[in-house]
């Protein structure tokens, strides 16, 4: 085995969906540093096309509306053989569950679990039929751990996980790999409700082991690596990026003895 080529990507097509920023938008970059050709897949056109023009030579932007089924099965047909899909899209809704809405709920559950779905439905089809490939959807560490006011993305991203654990078993035959990354707290668009809050903003840096936020790109290392043969025999796993927040209990540090 030749080590130092680990973790490239040369020759391999990859698409990330939610490629129009945050971790997505780095997931994209980061795949194109290391070889890899990659489709950066967004609802927002502008935004994906910004993405390619950092993502490497051959990088292609491509437009995207997740939340319809029959878009996410046409890009599955229309993007060529992608060895590397990454879904990194999300939403949420901060609300306590008696003021939640059917309505918010609904939409939640559609783009962070409904579209993964689709995504390692269609895009894995192609994969069991090739013999070859590597998924990576995106869990969080509300997946596992919980606060007032994430019921509808906690609830998701638990959903994520399972999903990613049967479909591994599922495509493992077929040599076809599914992982899942669970970030902590990144600053990104979906978080800015927390950063403009300075309270809150610090209140959550200090909760993790290294006593920070992430940023995006921290995260994207985790993508290159389930994504590369690096991690040939990992699948059905979630990663934890997260600063050693689900590690350690509580806020306060007692005293020395």
């Amino acid at each position: 085995m030749n080590y130092a080529d680990l973790f490239r990507l040369d020759g391999r097509r990859a698409v990330v969906l939610g490629a129009g920023s945050g971790i997505g938008r780095e997931s994209a970059r980061a795949l194109g540093a290391h070889g890899a050709t990659v489709v950066c897949a967004d609802r927002d056109r502008a935004s994906a096309t910004e993405t390619a023009a950092l993502a490497g030579q051959g990088a292609e932007g491509y437009e995207i509306d997740l939340l319809d089924t029959a878009a996410v099965e046409r890009a599955a047909g229309e993007l060529g053989e992608p060895d590397i899909v990454v879904l990194t899209a999300a939403t949420n809704v901060r609300k306590r569950l008696l003021d939640y809405t059917r309505a918010e709920f609904d939409r939640v559950v559609a783009l962070n679990l409904g579209a993964t779905f689709d995504a390692v439905r269609f895009f894995g089809a192609g994969m069991v039929r090739r013999g070859r490939g590597s998924i990576v959807a995106f869990s969080s560490i509300r997946g596992s751990t919980v606060e007032p006011g994430q019921s509808a993305y906690a609830a998701t991203k638990a959903g994520v996980v399972q999903l990613v654990r049967t479909a591994a078993a599922e495509f493992g035959p077929a040599g076809v790999r599914v992982n899942a990354v669970a970030p902590g707290v990144v600053e990104t668009p979906l978080t800015a409700q927390i950063k403009n809050d300075p309270d809150w903003y610090r209140a959550y840096a200090e909760k993790s082991a290294l006593g920070r936020w992430a940023s995006p790109g921290e995260v994207a290392g985790a993508v290159v690596y389930l994504a590369s043969d690096a991690a040939a025999f990992v699948t059905g796993a979630v990663l934890a990026v997260d600063g050693g927040w689900t590690a350690i209990d509580g806020r306060y540090t007692p005293p020395d003895s």
